[in-house]
């Protein structure tokens, strides 16, 4: 077992998740729910298949394509993103 990459990829799901919809979604169902036990164990698990989704996706994608084409498309993607949340929106009078 890889420790280091265990803990990276603990660190950084963790930190994106915060914050998200999906946490959003179960506070409110958590809050308005008479099982909180059940909320938890299906947004966990549901976190679980989204994560081994994109692994599986991830593992099968490296052998197709190359990393260096991976990570600038991953670096164009965000780069884009970034510039569309600092271009201000045009107001539809």
């Amino acid at each position: 077992m890889d420790w280091n990459l265990l803990a990276l990829s603990f660190t950084a799901v963790f930190i994106s998740e915060l914050g998200d919809k999906s946490q959003l979604a179960a506070i409110a169902l958590g809050g308005s729910s008479s099982s909180p036990r059940a909320v938890f164990l299906g947004t966990a698990a549901a976190l679980l298949l989204a994560s081994l989704l994109g692994v599986i996706i991830g593992e099968g994608s490296a052998q197709i394509l190359p990393e260096r084409l991976v990570k600038a498309v991953a670096a164009i993607g965000f780069a884009l993103l970034a510039v569309r949340l600092l271009w201000p929106e045009k107001n539809a009078d």
